[in-house]
């Protein structure tokens, strides 16, 4: 599986949540070598605090496959999940995570806390990368701009 590819993929969605004063956050998910769910931090296009990436990717996975379960695919994303989405992660049954950035303040694959270390049924193995430091370029970049 070609990790680069895909991150990268899930970085022009980040740069395409900038144009909507977004947080430039992306995620794909893939399943046996395809893309098969995409998206992109939407909270202030909607004026919605669940509009994360990894959320609306999730959706789209789910409705493509037709199931609620995601065995077997993994997520690529470009910035280290919150509770939110750490949660989401789980409840869809993810296989693989692999994020970019850490995320100091609320991530839960480490930074925070590690929620896919927890008692639950269902642990989905993490990578921090490929292309951390283009992850974390974007969002400096973003957050440089806005002072």
């Amino acid at each position: 599986m070609n990790h680069e590819y895909f991150m990268a993929e899930a970085l022009r969605l980040a740069r395409d949540a900038i144009t909507d004063g977004d947080v430039p956050v992306g995620c794909v998910i893939v399943k046996d070598g395809e893309i098969i769910g995409r998206g992109r931090n939407r909270r202030e296009l909607n004026n919605d605090a669940t509009a994360h990436a990894e959320v609306e990717a999730i959706r789209e996975a789910c409705a493509h496959l037709g199931t609620w379960r995601l065995h077997g695919c993994t997520l690529y994303v470009t910035l280290e999940p919150c509770p939110m989405c750490a949660g989401a992660i789980v409840n869809a049954r993810i296989s693989e995570v692999r994020y970019g950035a850490k995320e100091e303040k609320s991530g839960c694959c480490g930074s925070v806390l590690n929620l896919f270390e927890e008692r639950f049924n269902h642990r989905p193995r993490i990578y921090q990368g490929p292309l951390t430091a283009e992850c974390e370029m974007v969002l400096q970049e973003f957050f440089q701009n806005l002072r």
